[in-house]
């Protein structure tokens, strides 16, 4: 019976080496699984506020790219605007050349037949200059 009771000591205090190894063992599970967590706790945090900045981003160029959008839609109709305008400008361009060309049709005729009426006139008041000149002649010999 001492034996035996020896033996279930020495079983007891094995068991109770064990239980305190697995307690040890347990603890520092524990302890790594504690750390673990907050490492995990502090990396989603890290990404939350990285995703909370991209979306940030996000919206902001969205708001840029409206913006920028606007923009170019208000200059695209400026541009159409200015397109109309110098259409506008051609056509009136061009008719006021049609109205110089006839002007000058015009004033070359007008050049030609003033110059074609000089000429005449001039022609007219040389033969009444000769004329003059003969009856100026006549009068002296008559005189």
């Amino acid at each position: 019976v001492a034996m035996e009771t020896v033996s279930l000591e020495h079983q007891i205090q094995s068991v109770q080496r064990h239980i305190a190894f697995l307690k040890k063992e347990q603890m520092e599970l524990l302890h790594d699984l504690h750390l673990e967590i907050l490492r995990l706790q502090k990396h989603c945090s890290e990404l939350t506020h990285d995703l909370e900045i991209k979306e940030l981003e996000a919206r902001q160029q969205d708001v840029l790219d409206r913006e920028l959008e606007e923009k170019c839609r208000a200059m695209e109709a400026q541009l159409q605007e200015k397109e109309k305008d110098n259409l506008e400008l051609r056509k009136e361009l061009q008719h006021k050349e049609t109205l110089v060309a006839a002007l000058r049709c015009s004033l070359r005729n007008k050049e030609r037949r003033f110059l074609e009426e000089l000429k005449r006139r001039s022609h007219r008041v040389t033969i009444l200059d000769t004329e003059l000149q003969k009856q100026t002649e006549a009068a002296a010999y008559l005189s």
